[in-house]
């Protein structure tokens, strides 16, 4: 029985969560939830309904799966809660700090409603996480390293394109190599916000603009670039639009640990990714885990989840002797 997918934006995710249906044989599109005027969406599924976002309770007999496609500023904390109690959801939800507070309202809302949701799924917080988790089980004396990149920040390149004078920009965030590879050797270093990563922008002014203004007030803006060494380039659109055109990203979670009775055996675990689209790598994650949530809402399973308390087996659209026989 095909699983039915409901998309509810439709931005760089909704697009992703588009594409990503089309390669899973076991999920139909169901239909897109939209706060646009639904008349003037294009979509590459041009058979399937495009509702209001108003109407979507409406249609909650149609949908098995409901995936959110806001933003975790100010959409998903609202959307989730309010829509958990009347379908299956999953949301990328990524502010790591209120992922606590966001697990405890979207649990109220689905146990009231008898549904199942998922929260904070993707890359990171996602697989990241779960390498987190099982590099630590494995080699519980060491210590867990993050690096983001080289890949698009888009909350920060959104940061820069609000600072008067600025037309258009993309932030890379950058890992440092000599922090890297100090990690990868087996060393457990502490390192401060500016020795892990840079930051490159590429910028495109105003004409007339002041540019040493903007450069400044990029450097300086706290929480974004204030503790980074920051490199600002200013081009031309043309430039931008030829050569930052896509949304890249990556990175590696590296745990290194020791063992022995004397601690004198290190070893290093490593996850890394590379991703030309990061909305499309994130979107085939979640698609993935929307899979298991619909399995665990048939088997009775009602409540928010997180990545951690997903059986491996259930993202795979094949049966438990199938992966067994075929990846064990």
């Amino acid at each position: 029985m095909s699983i039915r997918v409901g998309i509810y934006g439709y931005g760089n995710l909704g697009r992703g969560i588009e594409s990503a249906i089309r390669q899973n044989g076991d999920m139909e599109l169901a239909a897109f939830f939209t706060r646009r005027d639904p008349s003037l969406l294009v979509t590459k599924s041009a058979d399937v309904p495009v509702y209001p976002a108003s109407e979507v309770e409406a249609h909650a007999d149609e949908i098995d799966v409901l995936i959110l496609c806001g933003g975790s500023a100010t959409d998903l904390p609202v959307q989730t809660p309010a829509l958990a109690s009347k379908f299956c959801v999953v949301d990328s939800f990524d502010t790591h700090a209120r992922i606590p507070e966001h697990l405890l309202a979207v649990d109220a809302a689905a146990k009231n409603g008898g549904k199942t949701a998922l929260i904070s799924c993707g890359w990171d917080p996602g697989m990241f996480s779960l390498n987190r988790l099982y590099a630590g089980a494995v080699l519980p004396d060491g210590k867990d390293y993050t690096f983001w990149g080289r890949g698009v920040s888009q909350g920060h390149s959104d940061a820069i394109r609000r600072i008067e004078g600025v037309l258009d920009a993309k932030q890379y965030t950058i890992p440092v190599e000599s922090a890297l590879e100090s990690v990868r050797e087996g060393n457990t270093p502490e390192f401060t916000t500016r020795e892990k990563h840079t930051r490159e922008c590429f910028v495109v002014a105003e004409e007339g603009a002041d540019l040493a203004r903007i450069e400044s007030e990029i450097k300086e803006m706290p929480n974004y670039f204030a503790d980074y060494d920051t490199t600002v380039h200013f081009i031309s659109l043309p430039e931008l639009r030829r050569d930052h055109a896509g949304i890249p990203h990556g990175g590696f979670v590296i745990r290194s640990g020791k063992t022995g009775f004397e601690r004198e055996h290190n070893h290093v675990i490593e996850y890394s990714l590379k991703l030309d689209s990061n909305p499309e790598f994130t979107a085939s994650v979640i698609v993935a885990y929307a899979r298991a949530v619909v399995k665990l809402y048939r088997e009775g399973s009602f409540g928010c989840k997180t990545v951690f308390d997903i059986p491996p087996a259930y993202l795979s659209p094949k049966s438990r002797e199938e992966i067994i026989a075929e990846l064990l």
